[in-house]
């Protein structure tokens, strides 16, 4: 009776070992679904490719799904909300704009000049 015990034993030991090292490789997607990380499916198909390759890659896996945080991305922005951001370039756009036109107005007023000389003094 005892062998089956032991039997029953290495059995569920085993069982719990391999799901355990399974759900330790999942870590890092579950990190990156719960910061809706853009490279999800990259790092769930690198945590099981990091079975295979005796868990070298999952250190780097724990690494790449923290650098990422959806509120600052990936950490290289200055720190202003990116709604600041938004309203920067807006500023932006409407101040080139205005440039454009300025430029417009004085090609048009060149080509007008252009238009205007005799041929001769055409250059």
């Amino acid at each position: 009776m005892l062998d089956y015990v032991a039997l029953g034993l290495v059995i569920f030991v085993v069982v719990v070992l391999f799901y355990g090292i399974i759900a330790l490789h999942d870590i890092p997607y579950e990190i990156a679904v719960r910061r809706n990380h853009p490279h999800q499916d990259a790092i769930h198909a690198t945590g099981w490719v990091s079975l295979f390759t005796l868990h070298a890659l999952w250190p780097l896996l724990w690494i790449w799904a923290m650098l990422y945080r959806e509120d600052r991305g990936w950490g290289l922005r200055d720190g202003g909300s990116p709604k600041s951001h938004v309203v920067d370039l807006e500023s932006q756009v409407a101040d080139l704009q205005k440039r454009l036109a300025v430029l417009e107005s004085q090609t048009a007023a060149t080509a007008e000049q252009h238009s205007t000389l005799p041929s001769e003094e055409r250059p």
